[in-house]
């Protein structure tokens, strides 16, 4: 770090003119052995963890702040920049100086030198907040565990089982004598409350999840860091010049202010407060009309409460359908749907070639390695599948990328996919439920952007989108997990081989058809609490640590989407997207992106179509990857969407298929 600094030095000292040669390539390539350390530190802290991992992320996270603003914030740097601006240079140069310009800007490079100050002492105190929340939050999932005896996990399945009893061996300690143990997920709503037939257990899981960092436990509270980081990004806005953090980190996205923000989820609040209404109704009447029999099978008396609605909600599927969830699994064997489903599309689409590479062992146990080539046989870089649960492990699913591709810089990525799968017993397979499975195809969606990057400059390459565009290619890969050729290779019985049953194919194709209010409205106030927080400004953030849930209740009724019925998919306490992360402000992306996928799926089953093959074609797939995939931040990426679509976006698309359409 302190080599690469110098190097900064070096480049700003300079007497001669800027040029791309002698200003941008050492801006660009100068720190490339660090970012290399820097993506194995972020692997080991957030994909193995431990106390001496948090230790070592902890000591570098001021450091790392600072570095960065010695990089942003240097005025001579920013000089050269703008001397750049003015040269004449090819397209994606010119785009990447712009790029760099509008860090500097956003970083406060053009303010005088007390600004400047106050401001990298708020980003290395923001770097250590980050830092501390999310090591709390994963101490607060793991002591939070919640103890299960045998009567508790009645309808849960063989694997989820087997997967409470190692938890429970694994951590004897919080399992207190009881035979099973659920560590907790990241978001609000757990897995397992789908499955349990207990109300009791599934009341007491889901008031584990809604308790992480509230204080109950003082080494795993995050109101005081919540508190904190909401009061210095609303200083840092301010001294940019914004009226809030959420204004600062719009004017940078595709979006480009909070007005097109708050437009675009005005639109999906009111019509999806009607859909969770009517299925609150449905779900009710139905609760209701078992009466007595519902209260003696589930061992409790009282009213429908927010820990059973994602189980009534399975069970009423079933009694539709006639299918139970957990007759899907044995067709989802993970190394099945990873090289069979995963893989076979994009072979099929972009015509790419996953070899095993067995001999290179990962930085944990039961990681595969894959070598990907592109279908000239040009090797693209390796691809990691680290997908099993352990203690330590961030929680959710994410990618990382240890290598980017570009031109300039390294022409080989290494891109890992990260999930928290359950691991069974040794020797029994891994079987998903369907969530896993389209996380699995989502995940991989965000290597695609990986691979597939074909450009100049390494700060370009990839998913170095703008935040709210990132998540569009993965959520447009997620279509093909129940695309019946994709189903066809990789939805094979774990025991006999079987096909996937055509009824099982298509309920899992009718699969976010209905009003679907729950899903909806959880993301929703998620977001809207997200843009609560970073609309502050500093005299209105709250001082107390108590006052966090309060803070949330006034936030999200203000909004209509508060409900005691539904949670948000985060509380502010555990909320790692945007106290622990990048997404600060930006949780909006995931609902913004996919109205981009829900456009760009409609253009891949009409005009992308070959026949009634929905756009899975190397032709479509090409396009996509001509458009979009392989073009990273080397222009603007709504302009690849505008090329792929002839058009701007279509929201009815989204409302479409969220049921949302008046």
């Amino acid at each position: 770090m302190t080599a690469c600094a110098r190097e900064l030095e070096r480049i700003a000292s300079q007497t001669e003119h800027a040029t791309v040669e002698n200003t941008l390539v050492p801006f660009e390539l100068g720190d490339a052995e660090l970012r290399a350390d820097l993506g194995l530190l972020w692997t080991y802290s957030g994909s193995v963890g431990g106390s001496q991992w948090e230790a070592v992320e902890a000591e570098l996270s001021a450091p790392l702040a600072r570095y960065e603003d010695a990089r942003y914030q240097d005025p001579q740097l920013f000089q050269r920049f703008e001397v750049l601006a003015g040269s004449e240079t090819d397209e994606q140069t010119a785009r990447t100086i712009s790029e760099h310009l509008k860090r500097f800007r956003a970083s406060g490079a053009h303010l005088p030198a007390e600004p400047r100050q106050r401001l990298r002492e708020i980003n290395a105190r923001l770097a250590v907040l980050e830092t501390e929340f999310n090591q709390r939050v994963v101490r607060s999932s793991l002591v939070g565990a919640v103890p299960f005896s045998e009567a508790d996990i009645r309808g849960l399945t063989d694997n989820q089982r087997a997967g409470l009893a190692a938890d429970a061996a694994a951590h004897p300690e919080l399992a207190d004598g009881h035979p099973f143990l659920a560590v907790l997920r990241a978001p609000t709503q757990q897995p397992l409350l789908t499955n349990l037939d207990s109300a009791a257990a599934r009341a007491r899981l889901l008031e584990a999840a809604l308790a992480r960092g509230d204080g109950h436990d003082p080494k795993s509270d995050t109101r005081h860091i919540v508190l904190e980081t909401a009061r210095l990004r609303a200083e840092k806005a301010e001294l940019l010049g914004y009226a809030d953090y959420a204004a600062y980190v719009a004017a940078a996205s595709t979006a480009g202010s909070s007005r097109a923000i708050d437009a675009f989820l005005t639109s999906l609040v009111e019509p999806a407060r009607r859909n969770v209404e009517a299925e609150r109704e449905a779900l009710v009447a139905e609760y209701r009309a078992d009466g007595a029999e519902w209260e003696v099978t589930q061992g409790v008396s009282g009213g429908f409460t927010a820990a059973d609605w994602a189980y009534e909600r399975a069970r009423s599927r079933r009694e539709k359908t006639a299918i139970d969830e957990a007759d899907l699994s044995p067709y989802f064997e993970l190394w099945n749907v990873i090289e069979n489903g995963v893989f076979f599309a994009a072979n099929r689409l972009y015509g790419l070639e996953f070899v095993p590479r067995p001999e290179l062992r990962g930085y944990a146990p039961d990681m595969r390695v894959w070598e990907v080539r592109d279908a000239d046989g040009q090797v693209l870089g390796l691809f990691l599948g680290d997908y099993y649960a352990r203690a330590g492990k961030a929680g959710g699913a994410w990618m990382h990328s240890l290598q980017d591709r570009s031109r300039r810089g390294h022409h080989h990525a290494i891109i890992c996919n990260n999930l928290n799968i359950t691991r069974p017993p040794a020797g029994e397979p891994t079987l998903l439920t369907w969530d896993e499975v389209t996380t699995c195809f989502h995940e991989f969606g965000h290597a695609l952007h990986g691979f597939l990057s074909d450009v100049e400059w390494p700060s370009t390459a990839g998913t170095a989108v703008p935040r709210d565009f990132v998540e569009y290619p993965s959520q447009v890969n997620e279509v093909w997990a129940a695309h019946p050729q994709v189903l066809a290779s990789y939805a094979r019985h774990v025991e006999t081989g079987a096909a996937l049953p055509t009824s099982f194919a298509a309920y899992l194709r009718s699969e976010g058809d209905g009003e679907d209010g729950f899903a909806i409205s959880e993301m929703l106030q998620a977001v809207l609490l997200d843009q609560a927080w970073h609309r502050l400004r500093i005299k209105d953030v709250p001082t107390q640590d108590a006052a966090v849930t309060e803070f949330e209740r006034q936030a999200l009724q203000a909004t209509g989407m508060g409900t005691p019925l539904i949670p948000p998919r985060y509380r502010s306490t555990y909320y790692k997207h945007i106290f622990g992360s990048d997404y600060s402000a930006g949780y909006y992306s995931y609902l913004w992106s996919e109205a981009l996928d829900a456009d760009t799926v409609d253009w891949l089953r009409t005009e992308g179509a070959n026949g009634d093959d929905g756009g899975l074609n190397r032709r479509a797939g090409e396009r996509l990857r001509a458009c979009v995939l392989s073009r990273g931040n080397s222009r603007d990426p709504m302009e690849g969407f505008r090329q792929l679509r002839g058009r701007d976006v279509d929201t009815r698309a989204l409302l479409r298929r969220r049921n949302l359409e008046r």
